[in-house]
C-alpha cells in the first residue's frame, strides 16, 4: 500500500493594521501623480499670463509630464525589482516633491517644463512601486483583491479630482499653489514609508539591461505623442511616422527581452496563468474611459456653455458610483461569482454608459453625466478585477514589472481610445458642418464658436447650433463605436478568464 502525503499550500498570512495603515499611506502619492496628469487644465491661462510661453512651450509644460510617464514606467518597474520596491518609491517621492517645488517657483517657461519632465519621472517610480508593494503586503487573495480595488479607484478619482482642484486654488490663489499641494503628502511619505512599508526585491534579478531603457522609451514615446495629436490635428503624414517608428522600436523591444539574459522584462511573465488577458482587457477599458473623455469635457463646455469650472464640478457628480464599483466588484468575486462573468458584467455596464451618449442631445446635461456614471463604473469593475488578476499572476519578485507593464499598457489604450473614437468624431463633425461655413469653423468646435461670436447676431447663432449640433453627431458615431467595441470585450472576456483562477 503507497501512503499519500498532502502537499497543500498553507493560507497565506493576513494583513494587519499596520499593513492597511501602509496602504493608505501608500494612497497619498497614488492620488497625487493621477492628479497631476489634469491639474493643469484650469492654471495654463494663468501661467501663460505670467511665464509667457510660446505655444510650443505650452504644449510642452502640458504634455511632458505625461510623455516621461508613459515612457519610464517599464524602467522603473524593473528597477524597483532590482533595487528594492520601497527604496525607489522613496526616491521618487523625494524627486516629486523637489520638482513641485521648483515648479511652483518656476520663472521661466523653461524652468517649469524641466520640472513637469522631473515630476514625470518621479510620478514613473511612484506607480508601479506602489502597486508591487500592495502585491507584497497583501499576500491573502482576498485582501489583496480589497487593497487592489481601493488602488483602483483613488487612480481613478485622482484624474477627475485634479482638474478640479486647480480651478480652485487657481481661483483664490496664484497658479503655483497646484503644485505645492503635493509637498505635505511627499514629506508624510518619506517620514511614514520607513517605518511602515517593507523592503521587497527580485532576490535574483541579474544584470540591469541598460540598453533595453532607450529602446523602450523609443518604442512607447513616438506612439503616444502620434496618437495624443491624431483626434486634433488629423492624421497627419508626421503623426502616421511616429507611430510607425515607435512600432518598429517596439519590435527590437520584444526582440531584446526574448534574446537577452536578463531581460528588463521577463516574457515568463507572459507565460503566467492569466496575465496576458488582464493586460490586454485592461489595455481596452483605459480605451473606452479616456476616448469617452475627449467629448464628454467639450460637450460640457462647448455645448452646454458651462465654464471650465462649472463644467469640472459637474464632472464630479459621475465619480459617486465609480466610488462603489470596485469594492461591488470584489465583493461578488469572493462571494464565489466566476471572475469571467465579473468582468463581463462591467463591459456590459460600460458599452449601456456608450449607448446612452448615443442618445444625448445638445441639451441633455443629466443623461451625458449618467452616462459617464455608468460607463466609468463598468470600466472602474474591469480594472480592478484585471489588476488584481495581473498580480495574482505575476511571481512577487516580478511585481514591480507587471505592475509596469500594466500601466504602459493602460498609457497607450488611453492614448489609442483618444484617437480611434476621437477621429470618429471628427470626421463626422466635418461631414456634418455646413459647406459653407468658415475654415476654422470646419475644423473644430472650437473653431467654430469662436468664429461665431464674431459674427452678427442671427448669423452667429446659426453658426454655433449647427457646429454644436455636428459635433454632437460624432459624439454619438463614436459613442455606437465605443458601445460595439466593449460589447466585444465582453464576449472575449467571458472566454477568455472562465477557466482562470489565481492564488
Amino acid at each position: 500500500m503507497t501512503n499519500s502525503t498532502s502537499t497543500a499550500t498553507p493560507p497565506a498570512a493576513r494583513a494587519g493594521r499596520r499593513e492597511w495603515t501602509a496602504l493608505g499611506v501608500l494612497m497619498l502619492p497614488l492620488l497625487l501623480v493621477s492628479m497631476d496628469v489634469s491639474v493643469l487644465y484650469f492654471a495654463i491661462p494663468a501661467i501663460s499670463a505670467d511665464l509667457e510661453p510660446s505655444g510650443t512651450q505650452q504644449l510642452w509644460i502640458f504634455d511632458i509630464y505625461a510623455f516621461v510617464l508613459a515612457g519610464l514606467l517599464m524602467t522603473m518597474g524593473s528597477l524597483g525589482d532590482r533595487i528594492g520596491r520601497r527604496k525607489l518609491l522613496l526616491i521618487g517621492a523625494a524627486a516629486f516633491g523637489t520638482a513641485s517645488l521648483i515648479a511652483a517657483y518656476a520663472n521661466s517657461a523653461e524652468t517649469l517644463i524641466a520640472a513637469r519632465a522631473v515630476l514625470g519621472i518621479g510620478g514613473a517610480t511612484l506607480m508601479p512601486s506602489t502597486m508591487a508593494l500592495i502585491r507584497t503586503m497583501f499576500t491573502d487573495p482576498g485582501q489583496r483583491a480589497k487593497a487592489i480595488g481601493l488602488w483602483s479607484g483613488v487612480m481613478t478619482a485622482g484624474i477627475a479630482l485634479g482638474s478640479v482642484m486647480s480651478g480652485v486654488l487657481v481661483e483664490y490663489f496664484w497658479w503655483g499653489s497646484v503644485f505645492l499641494v503635493n509637498l505635505p503628502a511627499m514629506a508624510l511619505l518619506l517620514v511614514l514609508g520607513p517605518i511602515l512599508l517593507p523592503e521587497s526585491r527580485d532576490p535574483a534579478p541579474g544584470r540591469f539591461d541598460w540598453p533595453s531603457v532607450p529602446l523602450s522609451m523609443a518604442a512607447v514615446l513616438p506612439v503616444i505623442y502620434g496618437l495624443k495629436e491624431i483626434p486634433s490635428e488629423g492624421w497627419h503624414a508626421e503623426y502616421v511616422v511616429s507611430i510607425t517608428v515607435g512600432l518598429l522600436f517596439a519590435a527590437l523591444f520584444v526582440h531584446r527581452q526574448r534574446t537577452a539574459a536578463s531581460p528588463m522584462i521577463s516574457p515568463a511573465l507572459f507565460r503566467s496563468h492569466g496575465f496576458a488577458p488582464a493586460v490586454a482587457l485592461n489595455l481596452v477599458s483605459s480605451f473606452g474611459m479616456l476616448g469617452s473623455a475627449f467629448f464628454t469635457t467639450q460637450y460640457l463646455q462647448s455645448v452646454l456653455d458651462k465654464s471650465a469650472l462649472e463644467a469640472a464640478l459637474w464632472a464630479l457628480l459621475p465619480s459617486v458610483p465609480i466610488g462603489m464599483a470596485a469594492p461591488l466588484a470584489t465583493s461578488l468575486v469572493q462571494k464565489g461569482v466566476n471572475r469571467a462573468y465579473v468582468v463581463t458584467a462591467g463591459f456590459a455596464i460600460a458599452a449601456t454608459g456608450y449607448a446612452l451618449l448615443a442618445l444625448a442631445g445638445t441639451d441633455s446635461m443629466w443623461l451625458v453625466l449618467a452616462a459617464c456614471g455608468v460607463l466609468a463604473s463598468g470600466i472602474v469593475m474591469v480594472i480592478s478585477q484585471m489588476t488584481d488578476l495581473a498580480m495574482g499572476a505575476a511571481p512577487a519578485e516580478r511585481a514591480g514589472s507587471a505592475s509596469s507593464l500594466l500601466e504602459t499598457g493602460a498609457e497607450f489604450g488611453g492614448a489609442l481610445g483618444m484617437a480611434v473614437l476621437g477621429s470618429i468624431g471628427t470626421a463626422i463633425y466635418r461631414h456634418d458642418i455646413p459647406a459653407s461655413a468658415p475654415a476654422p469653423a470646419q475644423e473644430t468646435l472650437g473653431g467654430a464658436l469662436a468664429v461665431a461670436r464674431q459674427l452678427p447676431g442671427r448669423t452667429g447663432d446659426a453658426l454655433a447650433t449647427a457646429a454644436r449640433e455636428a459635433f454632437t453627431n460624432g459624439m454619438h458615431g463614436a459613442a455606437i463605436a465605443g458601445a460595439l467595441l466593449l460589447a466585444g470585450a465582453a464576449v472575449a472576456a467571458s472566454v477568455s478568464l472562465r477557466r482562470i483562477s489565481v492564488k
